[in-house]
């Protein structure tokens, strides 16, 4: 519905779910709202309404996406999930066509939640007012948790008579005699011309392209365009984001004036993923396994943090007892929270197990099984494994005269991972081969047990020793030459995150937090994101443009709670400069806590709350490593941007 007493415009939820802020988005296009403002939400049904009274703009062909009108003229987006438009169409049923009227809380489109979970990037939603320069700042809904129809979302008015709105140069017509014709041939020119475009289509939003060479791309002609609202390089493709509703032209316009061939979704997503290296695709894997445990371990770590304020000493005072000893009605509770925090990191092979036969095309329920069968109570514990060498104490199964350790995997990442490859390859294996009335009997109990024995005879024990050796040479390394050790790594993280290689940094953290019960690379990791908050802070300070300052101050705050990516995508690496002041800041920062050979016992929230996951004796050092990170990367940039951007603006 909407209200339109003094000028007023409510626009109501158009999903049940929780509520995210743009720019937490992780999409550049809609965390630096290069389409519009607005706000995101994470559903938990599979069911779109209407927010208004008013009419369907476009339901784009894979039914990802709508654009809808209201009565003022306000148009909004609904984008479902990220990355949806590879999935085709599948699992998106569309309840309503391009020119319909709808009504408050008529469905328009529902979706497979769980499909789209397991085959899209995220469920996330972006709800975005593509025209809100023709009306009043959005105000945002603070609720947590919206319903669909029930809640208000966002609120908008119309600008006033005297009040003059920006011309809209995004639908103007090309003197070509195709429309958008002279603006598609400026386009292809920028990324490299026709010889350099490998494949190219579109979706709701922007063009996407395979590029040959992604060096030839003219950025700063592309962003000279008015039709063009930003660009950016992710996943082997490159994106140029245009707009709903013009983007179907440019691309047709763009095919017809340059003689590019239509490709689909897929063309594009096969022919960019050609481009990635072994390494590349290593490192995707790995991001795609640990990326949705991250959530539980990183609340694990907040609560074992929580867990160490209460049970260790030296928290209060370097002589001051546990406040637990102080107040030993305390005890309770820290015990309760150390079994809660710590369930993450004790079955953390069945959370890696799930994820990784998911991954690797398995059914998840067999990844936990295999998780948990590595880390069953009767195995011997993983952590006394060294003591039980020295005491020759291990012990073992016969088979058929071949003695095999009867050792758990607690805290280890490569036994659990390889294992979960092999299980998924035999489940596909078998399910292709065996009639659908015997796979329950035959698929599961087979795959579970030849996995379950290559795991303890051969997996268990080679990727094992491995694994200690890492930890081993990682330890050895620092331990020599903690300095450089943390000056490199301080520098390297933040490039590291550009890439996307810094997830293959999560599996060796764990490693270490397994193999030794700390590590030393991810305190690291956490000054990193302040530094690249405290300087994204500086721009917001030292800028007069309201909307750069709006950016700069929600992805600080973003950064300082552990997701860098607005910051880092958004503001300063646009800039460069303040970029760099936060790595500068990192390696001075990360080469004295390595020397002071600071600690965390857990990976909690990588910004401000890192403390609580570093170990009590360390706490000083970090923290002045905190205020290295937060004093270096503001002065550089602020010093900087007081002269650049007062020139630009």
């Amino acid at each position: 519905m909407v209200t339109l007493n003094n000028n007023e415009i409510l626009i109501y939820a158009p999903l049940t779910g929780n509520v995210i802020s743009l720019e937490e988005v992780p999409d550049p296009t809609f965390a630096q709202k290069m389409m519009g403002d607005g706000i995101a939400i994470a559903p938990t049904d599979g069911k779109v309404v209407a927010p208004f009274d008013g009419e369907v703009i476009q339901v784009f062909p894979t039914k990802h996406a709508v654009g809808l009108v209201n009565e003022a003229g306000v148009e909004v987006l609904i984008h479902i999930g990220l990355e949806t438009v590879a999935l085709d169409g599948k699992g998106f049923e569309a309840h309503v066509e391009s020119g319909a009227t709808v009504k408050t809380g008529d469905p328009i489109i529902s979706f497979d939640l769980d499909y789209i979970k397991e085959n899209a990037k995220s469920t996330i939603t972006p709800i975005i007012i593509t025209n809100g320069d023709q009306y009043a700042p959005l105000e945002k809904t603070e609720e947590k948790d919206v319903v669909a129809t029930d809640s208000v979302l966002l609120g908008t008015k119309l600008k006033s008579v005297e009040e003059p709105t920006k011309q809209d140069t995004s639908t103007a017509k090309s003197s070509s005699s195709v429309e958008y014709g002279d603006e598609a041939k400026t386009i292809v020119a920028a990324v490299g011309g026709t010889d350099n475009i490998n494949a190219a289509t579109h979706c709701v939003t922007r063009l996407r392209f395979a590029l040959d060479d992604e060096d030839k791309v003219d950025k700063d002609k592309l962003e000279d365009m008015d039709l063009v609202k930003g660009s950016f390089s992710a996943n082997g493709q490159f994106q140029i984001v245009i707009g709903q509703g013009t983007v179907d032209k440019v691309y047709k316009a763009m095919v017809q004036e340059s003689g590019i061939s239509e490709a689909s979704k897929e063309d594009v997503k096969a022919a960019g993923g050609k481009k990635q290296n072994p390494l590349q695709r290593g490192i995707k894997v790995l991001a795609d396994i640990f990326i949705p445990i991250l959530p539980a371990i990183v609340t694990a770590g907040l609560l074992m943090g929580i867990n160490n304020v209460l049970a260790n000493p030296g928290i209060f005072g370097r002589n001051a007892p546990a406040l637990i000893e102080t107040y030993p009605q305390w005890a309770g509770i820290a015990d309760m929270i150390n079994i809660i925090a710590n369930t993450a990191f004790t079955f953390l092979p069945a959370l890696i197990g799930w994820s990784a036969v998911k991954r690797f095309g398995g059914s998840e329920l067999f990844g936990v099984v295999l998780g948990l069968i590595l880390v069953h109570p009767d195995l011997m514990n993983a952590w006394g494994y060294g003591s039980a060498i020295t005491e020759g104490e291990i012990p073992t199964w016969n088979l058929f005269g071949l003695e095999i350790e009867k050792v758990g995997y607690q805290g280890q990442v490569l036994p659990v991972l390889l294992a979960s490859w092999v299980l998924a390859k035999i489940e596909i294996f078998l399910r292709k081969r065996v009639m659908d009335s015997l796979q329950l009997l035959v698929v599961a109990p087979i795959a579970l047990l030849v996995t379950g024995f290559l795991a303890f005879i051969i997996i268990g024990p080679i990727t094992f020793t491995l694994g200690n050796w890492i930890t081993e040479g990682l330890v050895s390394i620092f331990d020599a030459f903690p300095i450089v050790g943390g000056l490199l790594y301080g520098a390297l993280y933040g490039p590291l995150v550009i890439t996307g290689m810094h997830h293959t940094f999560l599996a060796v953290d764990l490693q270490l937090l397994g193999s030794t019960g700390t590590t030393f690379l991810w305190p690291i990791v956490a000054l990193s994101n302040i530094a690249q908050g405290a300087a994204v802070f500086a721009i917001m300070l030292a800028a007069k443009n309201e909307k750069l300052k709006g950016l700069a101050g929600t992805s600080g705050i973003s950064a300082w709670l552990g997701i860098t990516e607005p910051a880092m995508f958004g503001v300063n690496l646009r800039y460069r400069y303040p970029f760099f002041a936060a790595i500068a800041g990192t390696s001075i920062a990360g080469a004295f806590i390595t020397f002071q050979s600071v600690k965390a016992n857990s990976i909690g929230v990588g910004g401000i709350p890192a403390p609580l996951s570093i170990v009590a004796d360390d706490w000083i050092s970090y923290l002045i490593g905190m205020a290295i990170v937060i004093i270096v990367p503001f002065i550089i940039t602020f010093l900087i941007a007081k002269r650049r951007l007062n020139e630009e603006e």
